[in-house]
């Protein structure tokens, strides 16, 4: 069952503050945390919402936090919202990364420097993994059911993790066909609950 998100953030300043506060706590592993507090703590958002919102911002150009920040910038405040979050997503780690750059550049090439970003990199992967299996239960709203979604994430997995097919090719060979069953299974839905 679909809950409504009972919040909505107060002002295009309380917006870009969030997707800040979301930006520097999101280094490498951004999905958890953004999930954590948008539907989370601040309940702007439903999980089901937040995983249609990040599919949609998974295809677009871009990195994908930022899409999504465009997003739910947009839906409560239209261009000035999603202008606030984009800002909110981009100014303060912008001003990290430059402080990390030239505190770090006569270091990076040491061993023990090059391993904590390795260390940091198997972090960020269990923190995405993790997100996935706590969203996988919105998955039972989804129009085309639990086992089709299961054997398109599988599949996925085989395509990029296994064979290595690049990203294009996986979203033509599956998404294509994905969005034409859920195009389908939708219209079911619709005419299931107009002869209802």
């Amino acid at each position: 069952m679909t809950t409504l998100a009972p919040r909505r953030p107060a002002s295009v300043r309380q917006l870009f503050w969030a997707f800040s506060w979301l930006a520097l706590q999101g280094f490498g592993g951004v999905l958890a945390v953004v999930q954590r507090e948008l539907v989370e703590k601040k309940q702007w958002l439903t999980p089901e919402e937040f995983v249609e919102d990040w599919a949609v911002a998974q295809i677009m150009p871009g990195a994908n936090v930022v899409n999504l920040a465009l997003i739910v910038g947009d839906r409560y405040f239209g261009w000035r919202g999603a202008l606030a979050a984009l800002a909110g997503m981009l100014t303060l780690p912008l001003l990290v990364v430059l402080a990390l750059t030239v505190a770090l550049s006569g270091v990076a090439h040491q061993p023990a420097v090059q391993g904590a970003l390795r260390g940091m990199g198997a972090v960020s992967a269990g923190l995405i993994a993790g997100t996935g299996l706590k969203l996988a239960a919105a998955l039972r709203a989804n129009a085309m059911g639990v086992l089709a979604c299961a054997v398109l994430a599988l599949l996925t997995f085989i395509a990029i993790a296994l064979l290595r097919i690049p990203l294009v090719w996986v979203l033509l060979g599956l998404g294509l066909p994905a969005m034409a069953w859920a195009y389908h299974c939708l219209l079911a839905q619709a005419k299931n609950r107009g002869a209802s």
